[in-house]
């Protein structure tokens, strides 16, 4: 006797998969026109999903300001809901595909300025030694806010402690100390002395940057450290160039622009190259300011995440 199924009301009840995703596009990018781009459709087509969505729902999901359009409250509470389970289902589907490939994914979360400086020269012999792994990166300034549904395997982070189920392993103290070219350090020997590096063309990471990256690495602090005056440097002081990009300063300190502040774990390799030289030994050790290697505590038993973890401590410690 067959087994009588009753119906599922929870898959009854959803609405059509399509219209979903054509609302997740246009509250995307406020527009019904980016998002019928984004899904390669036609902006009618885009209007007619959301008509039918709206109209299933009972609800209005956009009201329209201009020419963009806004969520509205219901609109807003249904797209938290709608964007975070699309992550999901993408995340898995990428996943499955690349199992089926014979291939594993890992997602690295790092700022951009790790992923510039110190992660990109190293990657091409990760690869050459691991073809079986395919690595998603994303990078941030801000690790307390990411994306819904965003939950990388592993973090390069100054956090010890930011999410429940990540295991940390501690790295490394920051150690910040001046560096330039060589050229432009024979060119200017009086970056050989306190005043004169403060006197000098100065290259700094602007307050927005160390806000979200690291507070002391700014020219002010650091010679404060070493008992000298930034505001006794003289009006006849040639530029202070500041960004919030720090791979942008150090591209700045290559190009013979000045002298920037270098941090110890980022440009250890372009120092150890030749590319850039210490004009003066003396350096600032923040002790406490550690780094951290979260690593998802459920990834344990998955070779791929635990290889890209157990390279990276190799790299880092």
């Amino acid at each position: 006797m067959v087994k009588h199924i009753e119906p599922d009301n929870t898959l009854l009840q959803m609405p059509s998969l399509k219209a979903v995703k054509s609302f997740v596009a246009a509250a995307r990018y406020q527009s019904f026109t980016r998002a019928a781009e984004s899904l390669c459709v036609t902006q009618a087509a885009i209007s007619r999903q959301i008509r039918e969505l709206e109209a299933y729902l009972g609800v209005d999901l956009f009201r329209r300001v201009g020419r963009t359009v806004e969520l509205t409250e219901a609109g807003a509470a249904f797209y938290d809901a709608a964007q975070l389970s699309f992550v999901n289902i993408s995340q898995a589907a990428k996943r499955v595909r690349a199992h089926r490939k014979g291939k594993s994914e890992v997602t690295l979360c790092c700022s951009p300025a790790f992923s510039a400086l110190w992660l990109a020269p190293r990657l091409p012999a990760f690869f050459s030694q691991h073809e079986d792994i395919d690595l998603h990166l994303v990078t941030t300034q801000n690790f307390l806010s990411m994306e819904p549904g965003v939950t990388p395997d592993i973090f390069i982070t100054k956090f010890a402690s930011f999410q429940s189920g990540y295991r940390s392993y501690p790295l490394f103290h920051d150690v910040i100390y001046p560096v330039c070219t060589p050229q432009y350090r024979d060119e200017h020997p009086e970056l050989s002395t306190l005043e004169g590096l403060r006197d000098g063309a100065l290259l700094n990471l602007s307050p927005y940057g160390r806000s979200q990256v690291a507070e002391h690495v700014d020219w002010g602090v650091w010679l404060a450290f070493h008992e000298t005056d930034i505001e006794r440097r003289p009006s006849t002081s040639p530029h202070v160039f500041s960004a919030n990009d720090y791979p942008m300063v150090i591209n700045m300190t290559l190009a013979n622009q000045g002298v920037a502040l270098g941090w110890n774990h980022l440009v250890t390799a372009l120092i150890e190259s030749g590319a850039l030289v210490r004009p003066i030994q003396e350096e600032v050790v923040h002790k406490d300011s550690q780094h951290y290697l979260a690593f998802k505590e459920d990834r344990e038993n998955n070779s791929a995440c635990c290889t890209l973890r157990d390279w990276l401590l190799a790299e880092l410690t």
